[in-house]
């Protein structure tokens, strides 16, 4: 398991309330959410608001829908700067309908850097990561790299520009298609960012936000189907009409979730209480009303006798107390924790079953291939 996560348990407090809107919720854990990092946060500064990011914006920006925010960086699309031009590999992605990405590197505008971050990222599986870096040559400034002459000065210059960059910064590009190198966009915004940090005080504090406007629906290539990307059981923004109108993969769903230094603390969702919107949105993922009723009965029976809107969220205990705790692993704030195979040292636990138990129980083994 990663390191904010242990197998075979976790602690959350889980609050549901009736006649809500995803604003009400925000409205009674933010105060809860601050208070508690105020209190018990060694002095380190927590925002009086938390931002609201869609989904979609934090993976642009940040590679990530869990960003830590107290890294300033954010990517840009730069497809149209790469779009026929001399970068024969870049042009021809951007054709292709691919998508180039930019990630800023302000301080980081020497080659030797930029061969560092091309090596990292040649470790993470990649061929590389194109780069310019911008200096002062002769009273002007220039852009240098392999990338800034197969473009042209011109083109440099409005990448420049777009960026927000200056003599002694870089740029690093991602180029593809964006889901296949999200992650690994963001994972290379946080190591750029820690590697020009001459210490580590940016560390302390705590970066709050809401993840908001979460896709309802995505495409999955293996099997060639539309899937759920997340809760199933979420409100739909726009209802029914939405379900029945939009383009499923453009549909967002009331789903949100608080983030802080690159972690998830709590997720949540408006409830989806109405039987016909979740027949729909079962519909749409290949399930028919026999296949709801068969497995979701019971709550489409509750539904049926006049649920009410209601929404809720669930703040992760563990990684609030690991965030609190200054801890590198979540298995440190946790008494008597698993091991990584989900095994319980102390009680001894998981113990094999007599054969008795198991014809108590109905249950037979089935040995591993």
């Amino acid at each position: 398991p990663r390191a904010d996560r242990a197998p075979g348990e976790f602690y959350q407090l889980d609050m549901e309330m009736s006649f809500v809107e995803q604003e009400d919720v925000f409205q009674v854990i933010e105060p809860v959410m601050r208070g508690v990092f105020e209190e018990f946060g060694g002095g380190r500064p927590v925002p009086q608001k938390f931002p609201r990011i869609p989904y979609a914006e934090a993976l642009l920006k940040y590679g990530s829908d869990k960003p830590d925010l107290r890294n300033p960086i954010e990517m840009q699309s730069v497809s149209e700067h790469f779009r026929d031009s001399g970068f024969k590999i870049f042009a021809s992605i951007v054709a292709g309908g691919g998508e180039v990405r930019a990630i800023p590197a302000p301080g980081g505008g020497s080659r030797a850097f930029c061969d560092r971050m091309n090596a990292w990222a040649q470790k993470e599986g990649l061929p590389g990561m194109g780069y310019i870096f911008w200096r002062e040559e002769g009273g002007a400034l220039e852009g240098a790299g392999p990338l800034a002459k197969n473009i042209g000065a011109e083109r440099t210059e409005a990448l420049r520009f777009q960026l927000g960059l200056k003599a002694g910064d870089a740029a690093f590009f991602l180029a593809g298609d964006p889901r296949k190198f999200v992650a690994v966009a963001g994972k290379a915004r946080n190591v750029i960012w820690a590697a020009l940090q001459p210490n580590e005080d940016w560390k302390n504090e705590f970066k709050f936000a809401w993840i908001v406007d979460f896709p309802m629906y995505e495409w999955d290539d293996e099997k060639k189907t539309l899937d759920f990307s997340h809760n199933p059981f979420s409100m739909p923004q726009g209802g029914l009409e939405a379900l029945n109108a939009q383009d499923p993969l453009t549909v967002l769903g009331y789903q949100y979730d608080i983030v802080c230094n690159g972690l998830e603390l709590s997720s949540g969702a408006i409830r989806n209480h109405v039987p016909e919107i979740m027949y729909r949105a079962f519909e749409i993922v290949g399930h028919d009303r026999a296949f709801v009723d068969a497995h979701f009965g019971g709550m489409i029976s509750a539904f049926k006798f006049g649920a009410p809107p209601h929404g809720g969220i669930a703040p992760g205990v563990d990684r609030i107390v690991m965030l609190l705790a200054d801890a590198e692993n979540l298995r440190e704030v946790i008494m008597f924790p698993m091991s990584q195979r989900a095994e319980d040292l102390m009680m001894g636990a998981p113990s094999p079953a007599t054969n008795e138990q198991l014809r108590e129980l109905g249950l037979r083994v089935i040995p591993r291939d």
